[in-house]
């Protein structure tokens, strides 16, 4: 099983998906992806797995997100991958991906990671 994690360390809620994966037996790829910021099609590659939106990968809690003055239309898809791409700090976190199923979950709360790995 190969398991992606698209994880911000500070993150309480990352940090605890993690943990999950770890105690299941997988060892996963961390991407910080603050760091390593998907591009605008992963972005759309990623909320088609999960079956959303773009939008639906909104942290829209994020001060960021409030005050952009350069947020797009959140129905176009594509606009709204390339502004998220820009704004990592606003994409929803983590988001746990199985490489080999094609499924994945954004782990909010971090139980929803169970769905994906091996029971």
């Amino acid at each position: 099983m190969r398991i992606t994690i698209y994880h911000n360390p500070r993150c309480s809620k990352s940090r605890k998906t993690l943990e999950i994966i770890e105690k299941a037996g997988v060892s996963p790829t961390v991407v910080r992806y603050l760091e390593e910021t998907p591009g605008a099609d992963r972005i759309q590659e990623l909320a088609a797995t999960i079956g959303v939106p773009v939008s639906g990968l909104l942290r829209r809690n994020e001060d960021e997100f409030r005050n952009a003055g350069d947020l797009p239309d959140l129905a176009d898809d594509g606009a709204l991958a390339a502004w998220l791409a820009r704004h990592p700090r606003v994409i929803a976190r983590p988001i746990v991906i199985d490489d080999d199923a094609g499924a994945a979950v954004v782990g909010r709360p971090p139980e929803n990671v169970r769905e994906i790995l091996p029971s």
